[in-house]
């Protein structure tokens, strides 16, 4: 690359300098990606509308068991219930003080758009007291498949 300073005749160089634009440009497009916000990304849950239970006994003062079958229905303390239902169910133990805990198990054959509709339930219900219990059979499971030993 060769640059020239012009003609030796005297006449003025007619090129124009494109060096200060593009840095112009550069300094520009850097602040516009600064000044972009952060996308965020959310997933909008809609929480059934809780409807009190017929059928369902009043949540226990210790702990209370939410599970899923194989089927995909809900059950709580091992009777089946909706998706309002729960919902009702996990608001009335946030009644209770102190706030029994909450047992989740998932059956291993339970559909996993169940189950997730039913931990998006308990989420949206601002339970504090929430655990995953039945865990030890897939431990079990590991033995059984030759892998080491859970410590």
């Amino acid at each position: 690359m060769s640059m020239s300073g012009g003609s030796d005749d005297g006449e003025p160089m007619m090129e124009m300098n494109t060096t200060p634009l593009i840095d112009v440009m550069l300094v520009l497009l850097i602040m516009f990606i600064i000044t972009i916000p952060v996308a965020t990304h959310a997933v909008n849950v809609d929480l059934p509308a809780p409807t009190p239970p017929p059928l369902v006994p009043p949540p226990k003062h210790d702990k209370n068991k939410v599970s899923v079958t194989p089927m995909g229905a809900i059950t709580w303390n091992n009777q089946q219930v909706t998706g309002g239902q729960l919902l009702y169910q996990l608001q009335e133990t946030m009644k209770i003080k102190p706030e029994p805990e909450l047992q989740f198990q998932p059956d291993p054959q339970a559909p996993y758009d169940n189950t997730s509709k039913v931990l998006n339930i308990i989420k949206g219900s601002g339970v504090s007291a929430f655990g995953f219990v039945g865990n030890e059979q897939f431990v079990q499971f590991g033995k059984a498949a030759g892998a080491p030993p859970a410590k």
